[in-house]
Protein backbone atom coordinates (compact mmCIF):
# COMPACT_ATOMS: atom_id res chain seq x y z
CA UNK A 1 0.00 0.00 0.00
CA UNK A 2 2.73 2.22 0.39
CA UNK A 3 5.94 3.36 -2.27
CA UNK A 4 9.08 4.82 -1.42
CA UNK A 5 7.26 8.31 -1.70
CA UNK A 6 4.73 7.48 0.55
CA UNK A 7 5.01 6.16 4.49
CA UNK A 8 2.04 5.11 6.57
CA UNK A 9 0.90 7.62 9.60
CA UNK A 10 -0.98 6.18 12.45
CA UNK A 11 -2.04 7.74 15.84
CA UNK A 12 -4.90 10.37 16.33
CA UNK A 13 -2.50 13.41 17.03
CA UNK A 14 -0.14 12.63 13.99
CA UNK A 15 -3.02 12.43 11.57
CA UNK A 16 -4.91 15.56 13.07
CA UNK A 17 -1.72 17.75 13.03
CA UNK A 18 -1.25 16.34 9.48
CA UNK A 19 -4.64 17.84 8.12
CA UNK A 20 -3.70 20.64 9.59
CA UNK A 21 -0.32 21.80 8.64
CA UNK A 22 -1.17 20.98 5.35
CA UNK A 23 2.39 20.25 4.50
CA UNK A 24 2.01 16.71 3.40
CA UNK A 25 -0.36 14.69 0.84
CA UNK A 26 -2.95 12.49 1.84
CA UNK A 27 -3.75 9.66 -0.10
CA UNK A 28 -5.93 7.39 1.94
CA UNK A 29 -7.10 7.08 5.41
CA UNK A 30 -7.95 3.91 6.99
CA UNK A 31 -10.41 3.08 9.87
CA UNK A 32 -10.25 0.71 12.39
CA UNK A 33 -13.89 -1.51 12.26
CA UNK A 34 -14.22 -1.18 15.86
CA UNK A 35 -16.67 1.78 16.89
CA UNK A 36 -14.79 5.27 16.49
CA UNK A 37 -14.04 7.63 19.05
CA UNK A 38 -15.67 11.35 18.79
CA UNK A 39 -12.01 12.41 18.02
CA UNK A 40 -11.64 9.93 15.18
CA UNK A 41 -14.93 10.77 14.13
CA UNK A 42 -14.10 14.38 14.01
CA UNK A 43 -11.10 13.29 12.11
CA UNK A 44 -12.62 11.07 9.52
CA UNK A 45 -15.16 14.16 8.94
CA UNK A 46 -11.88 16.67 8.61
CA UNK A 47 -10.73 14.20 6.03
CA UNK A 48 -13.84 13.98 3.88
CA UNK A 49 -14.16 17.53 3.32
CA UNK A 50 -10.29 17.32 2.14
CA UNK A 51 -11.80 14.16 -0.62
CA UNK A 52 -9.68 12.27 0.77
CA UNK A 53 -10.57 8.18 0.51
CA UNK A 54 -11.46 6.84 3.97
CA UNK A 55 -11.26 2.88 4.10
CA UNK A 56 -12.24 0.69 6.75
CA UNK A 57 -10.16 -2.34 7.72
CA UNK A 58 -10.26 -4.89 10.31
CA UNK A 59 -8.32 -4.07 13.56
CA UNK A 60 -5.58 -6.58 13.14
CA UNK A 61 -5.59 -5.82 9.20
CA UNK A 62 -4.64 -1.90 10.59
CA UNK A 63 -2.28 -3.15 13.05
CA UNK A 64 -0.15 -5.64 10.28
CA UNK A 65 -0.39 -2.38 8.18
CA UNK A 66 1.71 0.20 10.43
CA UNK A 67 3.36 -2.84 11.86
CA UNK A 68 2.38 -1.09 15.44
CA UNK A 69 -0.62 -1.66 17.95
CA UNK A 70 -0.16 1.94 18.91
CA UNK A 71 -2.22 3.20 16.17
CA UNK A 72 -5.04 4.00 18.11
CA UNK A 73 -7.45 3.16 15.45
CA UNK A 74 -6.58 5.18 12.56
CA UNK A 75 -3.99 5.66 10.18
CA UNK A 76 -3.28 7.08 6.90
CA UNK A 77 -1.13 7.02 4.07
CA UNK A 78 0.86 10.18 3.15
CA UNK A 79 3.35 11.65 1.23
CA UNK A 80 7.19 11.54 2.78
CA UNK A 81 8.24 13.73 5.39
CA UNK A 82 9.46 17.28 3.75
CA UNK A 83 12.97 17.84 4.48
CA UNK A 84 14.25 21.34 4.15
CA UNK A 85 17.69 22.37 1.67
CA UNK A 86 20.03 23.53 4.74
CA UNK A 87 20.52 26.76 2.58
CA UNK A 88 16.79 27.93 2.43
CA UNK A 89 16.02 26.44 5.42
CA UNK A 90 19.02 29.46 6.43
CA UNK A 91 17.80 31.92 4.51
CA UNK A 92 14.16 32.05 5.16
CA UNK A 93 14.81 32.00 9.16
CA UNK A 94 17.16 35.19 8.79
CA UNK A 95 14.85 36.94 6.61
CA UNK A 96 11.80 36.36 9.29
CA UNK A 97 13.97 37.58 12.30
CA UNK A 98 17.63 38.26 12.68
CA UNK A 99 18.38 36.41 15.69
CA UNK A 100 17.55 32.14 14.21
CA UNK A 101 17.51 30.28 17.25
CA UNK A 102 17.79 26.51 15.71
CA UNK A 103 18.44 23.19 17.29
CA UNK A 104 21.45 20.69 16.22
CA UNK A 105 21.31 17.29 17.26
CA UNK A 106 23.95 14.29 17.18
CA UNK A 107 23.67 11.27 17.89
CA UNK A 108 19.92 10.84 18.71
CA UNK A 109 19.42 7.29 17.68
CA UNK A 110 16.03 6.75 19.55
CA UNK A 111 12.84 7.69 18.21
CA UNK A 112 11.03 8.27 21.29
CA UNK A 113 13.48 10.74 22.29
CA UNK A 114 13.42 12.64 19.16
CA UNK A 115 10.05 12.44 18.87
CA UNK A 116 10.02 13.99 22.41
CA UNK A 117 12.54 16.84 21.78
CA UNK A 118 10.35 17.76 18.52
CA UNK A 119 7.43 18.34 20.41
CA UNK A 120 9.35 20.55 23.05
CA UNK A 121 11.21 22.26 19.99
CA UNK A 122 7.85 23.09 18.34
CA UNK A 123 6.50 24.61 21.84
CA UNK A 124 9.79 27.23 22.13
CA UNK A 125 9.92 28.32 19.07
CA UNK A 126 12.79 26.79 17.16
CA UNK A 127 12.95 28.03 13.41
CA UNK A 128 15.05 24.78 12.25
CA UNK A 129 16.19 21.10 13.29
CA UNK A 130 19.45 19.67 11.76
CA UNK A 131 20.06 16.03 11.99
CA UNK A 132 22.85 14.09 10.52
CA UNK A 133 21.78 11.31 7.74
CA UNK A 134 23.84 9.34 9.52
CA UNK A 135 23.80 8.72 13.82
CA UNK A 136 20.53 9.77 14.15
CA UNK A 137 16.78 8.86 14.36
CA UNK A 138 14.99 9.77 10.90
CA UNK A 139 11.57 11.75 11.12
CA UNK A 140 9.84 8.60 10.58
CA UNK A 141 5.84 8.03 11.53
CA UNK A 142 6.78 6.42 14.84
CA UNK A 143 8.48 9.50 15.47
CA UNK A 144 5.83 11.72 14.53
CA UNK A 145 3.75 9.81 17.01
CA UNK A 146 6.20 10.21 19.75
CA UNK A 147 6.13 13.80 19.34
CA UNK A 148 2.40 13.84 19.24
CA UNK A 149 2.24 15.02 15.90
CA UNK A 150 4.46 18.03 16.61
CA UNK A 151 6.84 17.01 13.63
CA UNK A 152 4.11 17.83 11.04
CA UNK A 153 4.97 21.40 12.04
CA UNK A 154 8.78 21.38 12.60
CA UNK A 155 11.55 22.69 9.66
CA UNK A 156 14.16 20.32 9.80
CA UNK A 157 17.13 19.40 7.39
CA UNK A 158 19.21 16.41 7.31
CA UNK A 159 22.83 17.19 6.69
CA UNK A 160 25.61 15.07 5.35
CA UNK A 161 28.77 16.16 7.53
CA UNK A 162 26.98 17.73 10.88
CA UNK A 163 30.51 19.31 11.34
CA UNK A 164 30.49 21.06 8.19
CA UNK A 165 27.64 22.20 8.64
CA UNK A 166 28.52 23.63 12.27
CA UNK A 167 31.24 25.65 10.76
CA UNK A 168 28.83 27.26 8.05
CA UNK A 169 26.73 28.32 10.92
CA UNK A 170 29.30 29.92 13.12
CA UNK A 171 30.77 31.32 9.44
CA UNK A 172 27.38 32.85 9.05
CA UNK A 173 27.21 34.65 12.71
CA UNK A 174 25.53 32.14 14.78
CA UNK A 175 26.91 31.11 17.91
CA UNK A 176 26.91 27.17 18.87
CA UNK A 177 26.61 26.04 22.37
CA UNK A 178 27.00 22.68 23.40
CA UNK A 179 25.33 20.95 26.18
CA UNK A 180 27.71 18.89 28.23
CA UNK A 181 27.45 17.56 31.32
CA UNK A 182 31.42 18.01 32.53
CA UNK A 183 30.93 22.06 31.59
CA UNK A 184 31.88 24.31 34.11
CA UNK A 185 29.73 27.14 33.10
CA UNK A 186 25.20 26.81 34.00
CA UNK A 187 23.14 27.04 30.95
CA UNK A 188 21.41 29.76 33.51
CA UNK A 189 24.62 31.72 33.18
CA UNK A 190 25.00 31.56 29.60
CA UNK A 191 24.00 34.04 27.34
CA UNK A 192 21.30 32.45 24.95
CA UNK A 193 19.60 35.99 23.69
CA UNK A 194 21.30 35.98 20.14
CA UNK A 195 21.78 34.21 16.84
CA UNK A 196 21.99 30.41 18.47
CA UNK A 197 22.00 27.14 17.51
CA UNK A 198 21.72 24.15 20.55
CA UNK A 199 24.05 21.47 20.43
CA UNK A 200 22.46 18.19 22.25
CA UNK A 201 24.37 14.47 21.87
CA UNK A 202 22.14 11.60 22.64
CA UNK A 203 22.30 10.12 26.10
CA UNK A 204 24.51 6.62 25.13
CA UNK A 205 27.66 8.66 23.38
CA UNK A 206 26.94 11.95 23.77
CA UNK A 207 28.06 14.55 21.05
CA UNK A 208 30.93 12.80 18.75
CA UNK A 209 34.41 14.81 19.88
CA UNK A 210 34.71 16.64 16.07
CA UNK A 211 31.01 17.47 16.43
CA UNK A 212 31.92 19.13 20.26
CA UNK A 213 34.85 20.97 19.37
CA UNK A 214 32.87 23.02 17.29
CA UNK A 215 31.16 24.49 19.68
CA UNK A 216 31.80 28.41 20.59
CA UNK A 217 31.17 26.84 24.22
CA UNK A 218 30.22 24.04 26.37
CA UNK A 219 27.18 24.73 28.97
CA UNK A 220 25.37 22.16 32.15
CA UNK A 221 22.66 21.54 33.18
CA UNK A 222 22.95 22.06 37.72
CA UNK A 223 22.19 18.28 39.23
CA UNK A 224 21.62 17.05 42.85
CA UNK A 225 20.80 13.76 43.67
CA UNK A 226 22.32 10.13 42.64
CA UNK A 227 22.05 9.70 38.73
CA UNK A 228 24.65 11.27 37.13
CA UNK A 229 22.98 12.17 33.72
CA UNK A 230 19.49 13.25 32.50
CA UNK A 231 17.74 11.78 29.43
CA UNK A 232 18.72 13.69 26.68
CA UNK A 233 15.34 14.65 25.76
CA UNK A 234 14.51 16.35 29.33
CA UNK A 235 17.68 18.23 28.73
CA UNK A 236 17.22 19.23 25.40
CA UNK A 237 13.73 20.56 27.29
CA UNK A 238 15.60 22.23 30.16
CA UNK A 239 18.05 24.15 27.65
CA UNK A 240 15.36 24.87 25.15
CA UNK A 241 13.45 26.51 27.69
CA UNK A 242 15.71 28.15 29.27
CA UNK A 243 16.90 30.42 25.90
CA UNK A 244 13.26 31.43 25.34
CA UNK A 245 13.01 32.38 29.25
CA UNK A 246 15.48 34.86 28.40
CA UNK A 247 14.66 35.86 24.69
CA UNK A 248 10.92 36.77 26.04
CA UNK A 249 13.00 38.56 29.20
CA UNK A 250 15.26 40.65 26.44
CA UNK A 251 11.96 41.62 23.98
CA UNK A 252 9.67 42.24 26.91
Amino acid sequence: MNDANTELLFGIHPLYEVLRANRRKVHEVYLAQNKPSARITALTAAAHSKGIPILTLKTSKLEALVRSDAHQGIAAKVSSFPLEAFSDLWQSTVDRKGKPFWLLLDNILDPQNLGAILRTALCVGVDAVVIPKDRSASPTPAVSKASAGALEHVRLTHVTNLVRTLKQLKEKGMWIIGLDKKANQSVYAADLTGSIGLLIGGEQKGMRPLVKKQSDFLVSIPQRGPLDSLNASVAAAVTMYEALRQRITVNS
